[in-house]
């Protein structure tokens, strides 16, 4: 007796690719989260190299620590002391990331530019190697629009006023408490200074404040006050604060090696309601000011932390308390270097002023 082959009905097939699809859409969420996981360690891994490098480079230089930027001399580019050797070339005023090359185990640069070439500026150049780059965002390489900041204004902060240094040199004995410094993190530049909705995409020779990555290198501690310094070091720069890229949370390496996957919330930040992250308690800048939309201060990254909530409700929500029992606004505990809330270096006077 012959028999026939029973094919597929259709909506047999539609049945089973129905299951295929549901199997798929349970799967997806979980393998997305691996891969963001799996960013973030390697992020990690890159900070903690950078962080060896920063001790080996600061025992090769009598305990001085690196600063943000080295220092512009008299005469600029044509002063050939302007120009630093990181480890396979000179390169006029490197900053942080490109001076611990030497010390990394691998240059930050392939070819260190002398000169404007093939599209890119001397003093913007990309760095070549993966351990600069965070493999979230991948594109963030440039030299001064990095995805990397230093906590400078604590650490090394060689800018000059007046002919003298905002906080250069700094020597390590200074650092009272390494394993709650911050020394290293994810950073978004000066679009930090701006509402989530105000800031605009990554550029990597922009000098637009409002985009992501935004003269990212340098890293602002949480609580800033109308005498120190921010963001760029111009006048009227915002300020820059860390990005928290990694499922919401940003990673960071501290002055003892070790790194963290930590809230910018926990690291001291404070932002309002647009999300533009600000110097003191949310509660006082709900202004309209930059990238602010003038509404309630409530620190969104935590809902509920209005100023002035107080008692069993916010213990409850484990948000730190001051004495008042207020929550606390921004503080610089994590970034001083003592474990204290101490401010920011000042920026210097004129001789003679009080």
């Amino acid at each position: 007796m012959r028999r026939t082959k029973r094919a597929f009905t259709l909506i047999e097939l539609l049945v089973v690719i129905g299951i295929i699809g549901l199997l798929v859409g349970l799967t997806l969420p979980a393998l997305t989260r691996a891969r963001s996981q799996g960013r973030r360690t390697v992020c990690l891994a890159h900070l903690r190299e950078l962080a060896a490098g920063w001790q080996m480079y600061t025992d090769e230089n009598e305990n001085v620590l690196v600063p943000g930027r080295m220092y512009d001399k008299p005469g600029g580019k044509a002063n050939p002391d302007n120009w630093y050797d990181v480890g396979n070339g000179l390169k006029y005023r490197p900053r942080w990331a490109a001076l611990l090359g030497p010390h990394v185990g691998v240059f930050a640069f392939n070819e260190p530019l002398t000169e404007d070439k093939d599209g890119m500026r001397a003093d913007r150049q990309d760095y070549d190697n993966e351990v600069y780059q965070c493999p979230s965002e991948p594109t963030w390489n440039n030299e001064r629009n990095h995805g990397y900041g230093y906590n400078h204004q604590f650490l090394g902060n060689a800018w000059q006023t007046n002919h003298r240094f905002h906080n250069f040199p700094v020597l390590r004995h200074r650092i009272k408490a390494a394993s709650g410094t911050v020394l290293i993190g994810d950073s978004l530049g000066t679009a930090a200074g701006f509402g989530k909705y105000n800031r605009g995409g990554y550029d990597r020779l922009s000098n637009n404040s409002q985009n992501r990555g935004n003269h990212g290198w340098s890293l602002d501690p949480p609580r800033l006050t109308d005498e120190s310094d921010r963001g760029t070091g111009d006048p009227d720069s915002p300020r820059t604060a860390v990005d928290p890229r990694h499922q919401d949370k940003a990673n960071v390496v501290f002055a003892d090696g070790h790194g963290a996957n930590m809230r910018p919330y926990d690291l001291g930040y404070r932002t309002n309601t647009s999300g533009r992250f600000v110097d003191y308690d949310p509660a006082e800048e709900g202004d309209g000011g930059v990238g602010d939309d003038g509404g309630s201060s409530r620190d969104m990254s935590n809902p509920g932390t209005g100023a002035g909530l107080q008692g069993t409700a916010v213990r409850n929500l484990g948000f730190d308390l001051e004495d008042d029992g207020v929550i606390d606004g921004s503080h610089n505990r994590m970034f001083s270097g003592t474990g204290r809330d101490d401010d920011p270096p000042e920026v210097p006077e004129e001789a003679g002023d009080t």
